[in-house]
């Protein structure tokens, strides 16, 4: 039998990095889109075939790190708190470097 504590740990967890891999690469995909779009312009009206699926390419190359990377991290770091509480630290840390 699970422990009914450590199941709705895991949940936490989980939720609280969906919420961060998903609302996370709302920025990611902005920042992409802003490189890729304007350097592949000429390319999409030439060949857009090969060219949409080079982009969709990039695209989920790039979400698949994101992805990974926010696994390894939440991993490695034990998170257990949600997104709320470690935005609320990072604040409160980054204030107190700029009081300095």
């Amino acid at each position: 039998m699970k422990n009914t504590k450590q199941v709705t740990d895991s949940h936490k967890k989980s939720l609280s990095e969906a919420f961060v891999n998903s609302f996370g690469g709302y920025p990611v995909g902005y920042g992409l889109g802003i490189v890729i779009l304007p350097l592949s312009m000429g390319w999409i009206q030439e060949d857009p075939l090969v060219a949409n699926l080079a982009i969709t390419f990039v695209y989920a190359t790039v979400s698949f790190v994101r992805s990974y990377f926010l696994r390894r991290v939440f991993e490695r770091y034990g998170i257990d708190d949600n997104f709320l509480k470690l935005g609320i630290k990072l604040i409160k840390k980054m204030d107190w470097r700029a009081k300095c």
